[in-house]
């Protein structure tokens, strides 16, 4: 992704929110980090063409392992969405479909892009949610989302988008939903499988501590620019004063303030 500029249209006409942003991933764990408002979803949802058809996408250069994105046909970007390229939401509980139980969703899936038969996909279903570390999982298979814990159902997701084997998974805030200690086992069954599948991984999120020890290197997004990228285990030596006041606010156990920092910004930052 070169020079990747995004803008929607308003009232005041076309409005970009996205301003030149540049970068690549690999087999790697990227992290991408900032507030709300940041541009973090709409960035990595430019490389599957996943926005809105009013949204306007211009770059230099939009490539997925040799694919020119920006004037690629929809067929030909159906066959990296899901297949080659996987899209983790950040809510089961709006992301899944209601009617249909987590085995078919997950056989769907599988079947869209393997082409075999039902029996097969059921059976492949069944083993997808055991990889995932689903107990029971014949039984799950026959639920329904509403009947699935919040970390289940994030579980029936990371299989749906690992049925078709891809090479890249993009999280989109993929544990915000969840308690601590199901976080930790989402993103320990996310680093495992990446690992063991040799995949490329980009994961959006607010949490800079949990993004310092999961990933290889971060990008730090302000405004719908990025402000710095360093290696994730430097976090915490950062230099733009976005990065360090986002660092300043979290509260710590260790040195007590009678009062959290504010963030105090700089008109600086958005040129």
């Amino acid at each position: 992704m070169r020079d990747l500029r995004v803008a929607f249209p308003t009232t005041r006409g076309m409005t970009e929110v996205v301003h030149g942003i540049s970068l690549s991933v690999g087999a790697e764990k990227l992290g991408i980090v900032g507030e709300s408002g940041s541009g973090k979803s709409v960035t990595a949802r430019s490389i599957l063409k996943l926005l809105p058809p009013s949204a306007r996408i211009s770059a230099e250069e939009l490539r997925f392992d040799g694919i020119d994105v920006l004037r690629a046909s929809e067929r030909e970007m159906r066959a990296i969405r899901g297949k080659r390229a996987g899209l983790i939401l950040q809510d089961p509980k709006f992301a899944l479909n209601p009617v249909m139980t987590a085995g078919a969703q997950v056989a769907e899936a599988w079947r869209t892009h393997r082409r075999g038969t039902r029996k097969e996909a059921a059976a492949a279903a069944v083993e997808l949610l055991a990889q995932v570390q689903i107990r029971d999982p014949g039984r799950v298979a026959g639920l329904y989302p509403h009947e699935l814990s919040g970390g289940m159902g994030q579980r029936v997701m990371i299989a749906m988008m690992l049925a078709p084997d891809p090479e890249l998974l993009i999280a989109d805030e993929p544990t915000s939903a969840l308690d601590a200690t199901v976080q930790a086992e989402i993103l320990r069954l996310i680093e495992d499988l990446v690992s063991r599948r040799g995949m490329g991984l980009i994961l959006i999120s607010h949490d800079l501590p949990l993004v310092s020890h999961f990933c290889d290197r971060v990008l730090v997004m302000y405004a719908g620019r990025v402000v710095e990228e360093l290696r994730a285990n430097e976090l915490s030596d950062a230099k733009h004063p976005y990065t360090r006041g986002l660092l300043n606010c979290l509260p710590s156990l260790l040195h007590r303030k009678q009062r959290l920092s504010v963030l105090a910004r700089d008109p600086a930052w958005e040129r």
